[in-house]
């Protein structure tokens, strides 16, 4: 600790904010559900998701090494280059939030780094068999995985409880929804709070403090496990509201199976190292359990922005902190412009989400006019990238499908996902 020097301190500092806004930027992949069908009271669900969160990150450390071991070469890269890609990172987190858009914070993180990387040492700076193999195929290959077993597992449970009331499944299916959506808090913390040790890890590294291929220090863990547990407690309303509100209408029976299959996809990827995205793996999740009762839909059109967003967030991200780099690489005062935009940025952003609140009390209720707001968010952050990369630094949610055939039963309460 001793030899952490003020830029270094500064990056490390930067890196804890990106896992706070991680932390409610994805606390609707673990509570949304929960919160829709009334298992859990809003503010007790993201407290739970907090304090499992917090042990997660305790439980392995194999995605952690990925990052600071695998995606970027460390020989060659600056402090500065880590600071550029956390700030591409917090700021497409903050306007996607602002905007109510489940994006992957992971990929944020992953184009931070990789467009840093590149606009300072060029293709030599990036592994790209890592980032094929255990960045863009876990992110292909999660959704889908997630969302069929979800399906399988929606019918095999209606399956087996046709013969029984409905009423009495529904009260203990809520309940193994409390536990379900423990597990995947549990997993995400696991594996996402990780992300950011390896952020930390790495730039230790490139600082001199640590050597090359170490696994984080104690302290990095708790950290960067407290950050993601205070993030999560917060709360994303916004992205709870879009989760909990659009997708599909799901009853305890699929919010159930929709979160053990995350989980499972979840806990799997982590000891095998693989840094997918819990959002994406939970989304898929969502619309597998959609499709898996019978008469169960999936909204495809706030399905297809969240596909959008998907796509963006990696080059969106990158595209930022290359242009964050360029200007740390001209010395110390574009690292102070560099943090000084990033402070202004955030800033107008939190005024902005000032106007339309949402919290505890009102994350449940749904409008006209919020369908217009989120049908707006993919050309509001398409426009607002393009901007920031100039300067060098239909609202129906009604359109469905049907679901193939299969299952039996229709739960006794329904609640919109």
């Amino acid at each position: 600790m001793e030899h952490i020097t003020l830029l270094l301190a500064i990056v490390i500092v930067t890196a804890l904010v990106f896992d706070f806004t991680n932390g409610f930027h994805d606390t609707a992949n673990a509570m949304a559900t929960t919160i829709s069908t009334g298992a859990l009271k809003p503010k007790t669900a993201v407290a739970m998701s907090a304090v499992l969160n917090l042990v997660g990150a305790f439980l392995s450390v194999e995605v952690a090494r990925t990052i600071s071991g695998g995606l970027i070469n460390e020989n060659g890269i600056r402090t500065e280059v880590i600071f550029a890609a956390l700030v591409g990172a917090i700021l497409w987190n903050l306007l996607t939030w602002l905007v109510g858009l489940p994006s992957s914070s992971s990929h944020a993180l992953f184009g931070g780094l990789i467009g840093a990387t590149l606009m300072s040492v060029g293709t030599s700076g990036v592994n790209g068999g890592v980032v094929i193999t255990k960045v863009l195929i876990p992110a292909l290959a999660a959704p889908v995985v997630a969302g069929l077993a979800a399906l399988l597992a929606t019918r095999l449970t209606y399956r087996i409880g046709r013969r029984t009331d409905d009423k009495a499944t529904a009260k203990g299916y809520r309940a193994g929804q409390i536990a379900s959506a423990g597990l995947v808090s549990l997993a995400h913390g696991t594996n996402d709070a990780q992300k950011t040790m390896g952020v930390i890890t790495l730039a230790l590294v490139t600082g001199g403090v640590l050597s090359p291929g170490a696994n984080p220090p104690l302290w990095v863990i708790v950290s960067a496990g407290t950050a993601i547990a205070l993030g999560t407690y917060l709360g994303g309303w916004r992205i709870i509201r879009t989760m909990g509100t659009g997708l599909t209408d799901l009853g305890p029976q699929q919010g159930f199976a929709a979160q053990t299959s995350a989980a499972t996809v979840i806990l799997a990827s982590s000891h095998l190292g693989f840094s997918l995205s819990t959002t994406q793996s939970c989304s898929g999740a969502v619309m597998g359990a959609g499709l898996g009762r019978k008469g169960g839909v999936v909204r495809w059109s706030t399905a297809t922005r969240m596909f959008v967003a998907w796509g963006l967030t990696l080059p969106a991200a990158g595209l930022v902190a290359a242009c964050a780099e360029f200007l740390t690489g001209q010395g110390s005062w574009g690292v102070s412009v560099v943090a000084a935009l990033l402070l202004a940025f955030s800033g107008a952003i939190w005024l902005a989400s000032r106007r339309r609140p949402v919290d505890h009390t009102n994350v449940t209720d749904f409008d006209e006019d919020e369908a217009g707001i989120l049908a707006d968010g993919i050309t509001a952050v398409t426009t607002s990238t393009t901007a920031a990369a100039g300067a060098g630094a239909g609202h129906d949610l009604s359109t469905t499908i049907p679901s193939p055939p299969g299952g039996s039963g229709e739960p006794a309460r329904t609640a919109t996902v």
